[in-house]
Formats: structure tokens, C-alpha cells, sequence
């Protein structure tokens, strides 16, 4: 393979707050499939709102670091900020990313988009989302029930030395706000 053939490297995106088991399994079955994965943090401008609590460098050092931790080195974790024009938001991915060819979503409209573009598109691997999901693993952070299990241990150690448990009852008032 030339240093120019990108066939092989692909993208995916996510919010990842936080970064849970389900993600890792995903992104470990796409890191397999492919030369160099891309992952996207969507939704990077946003932070300290109870849906979207942890900032985007946040999410990158929990990734980064469960990537290390799980030997995983043929990656990079760009920041994607939403846009709200559709239109444009493929080229705005691709201007912030290294080169990819494919995307691995199982979002209608990201699959759209992408193949409009002319992408390879796949379906992302699944998981149990009733068990690994973001909303549900800030319900349990707020309602102080047991989280922990649900994401790698490198996320838990993020969001112990940034106070997320603190931060987020903060933002929600103490859970009466929906997450």
C-alpha cells in the first residue's frame, strides 16, 4: 500500500460522554478493520450541560488513555463541532481529520451524508446500548449508584481527577434535571 492509499482508514464519531465499555468495543472492532481509525469527538463545543457534561479534551484524554491502556496505537481523536448545515458538515469532518475513506455509523442521517459524499459506508458494531450508555451512566453518577464497571478504568480516573461526580450534580441540581 502507497503512503497515499487511504482505502484502509476509516472514521468514527461519537459524543462519548463519557467514553463507556460500548464505545470500546466498537472502536476496538473498527480499529481491527482498519490500517488507521479516525474518531471523531462530536459535539466538541459543547460542555458543562447535564447531556453533554465533560469538554472535548476531556474526552479525548479518556479515550487516549483507554487506547493506550489497551494497546491500541493506530489511531487519532479529532475534535468535530457541530453544524447545523448538513450541507456542509462532511467537508467541515474531513477538513478537521486525517484521511479516511470509510465510516463505520449506524446514524441515517451521518450514513446519508457520507454516501452522498462518496464514502464507504458500514454499520458500526453493536453493543448493548440498554447496558453501556452515556445518559445511563450519568444517571448513575448523579443518582450515586454504581458506574464505574460500565466504563474502562481510564475514563473512571479522568472523571475522578476532573470532580465529573461533583460537576455534573452540580449542573443537573443535584438530579433534577434530565440528563
Amino acid at each position: 500500500m502507497s503512503r497515499n492509499d487511504y482505502s484502509a482508514h476509516s472514521l468514527v464519531v461519537g459524543r462519548f460522554q463519557p467514553f463507556h465499555n460500548g464505545h470500546m468495543d466498537v472502536v476496538r472492532k473498527c480499529a481491527e478493520e482498519s490500517e488507521h481509525l479516525v474518531i471523531g469527538i462530536g459535539s466538541a463545543q459543547s460542555s458543562h450541560d447535564p447531556s453533554d457534561p465533560f469538554t472535548a479534551g476531556e474526552r479525548y484524554l479518556m479515550i487516549h488513555n483507554t487506547l493506550m491502556d489497551e494497546g491500541i496505537d493506530n489511531y487519532s481523536i479529532v475534535p468535530v463541532e457541530d453544524l447545523k448545515r448538513y450541507s456542509v458538515w462532511v467537508a467541515h469532518v474531513v477538513s478537521m481529520a486525517p484521511p479516511f475513506r470509510r465510516v463505520y455509523t449506524n446514524n441515517p442521517l451521518t450514513k446519508r451524508l457520507f454516501e452522498e459524499a462518496g464514502f464507504e459506508v458500514r454499520n458500526s458494531p453493536l453493543y448493548n446500548r440498554e447496558v453501556y450508555s452515556g445518559t445511563e451512566i450519568r444517571r448513575r453518577i448523579v443518582s450515586g449508584e454504581e458506574w464505574r464497571p460500565l466504563v474502562p478504568k481510564a475514563v473512571a480516573e479522568v472523571i475522578d481527577d476532573i470532580d465529573g461526580v461533583g460537576r455534573l450534580i452540580d449542573i443537573t441540581g443535584s438530579g433534577n434535571v434530565p440528563i
